[in-house]
């Protein structure tokens, strides 16, 4: 069993929408986030690899392109855009396509992200 990561950003504005209205992120503000795909599998015998970094790029390329400068609070699905939400929300989106998905880690500062494992880590 290994581990492969995959990485993208994107720069986005969002607000959230839910928060009280004095709270800084109820205003309209943006984020350079960084999305990490976290797969795990075993490496294949014929080609040594658990799965094709081009293959990854190109299903994510989509996504990336739908989020990327955009207001993502327009976005359907991500009318509250926290960055749990958007972890979620691409979850949704690549675990069908992404064998071994195990982890989306989606980071909106440095400091700060959200890790998300899908539906089965939460039984």
């Amino acid at each position: 069993m290994m581990e492969l990561f995959f990485r993208f950003d994107f720069a986005a504005a969002r607000r959230l929408p839910r928060l009280p209205a004095d709270h800084p992120c109820q205003r309209v503000h943006g984020h350079t986030f960084m999305i990490e795909l976290t797969v795990r599998g075993d490496v294949d015998p014929n080609h040594y690899w658990i799965v094709d970094f081009d293959e990854i790029d190109r299903l994510t390329a989509d996504l990336k392109g739908a989020l990327d400068h955009r207001y993502l609070n327009d976005v359907p699905g991500l009318e509250n855009p926290t960055t749990e939400m958007l972890a979620q929300w691409l979850w949704q989106r690549l675990a069908s396509a992404v064998p071994g998905l195990y982890r989306i880690t989606a980071q909106e500062h440095p400091t700060r992200g959200a890790a998300y494992y899908g539906p089965q880590a939460a039984s």
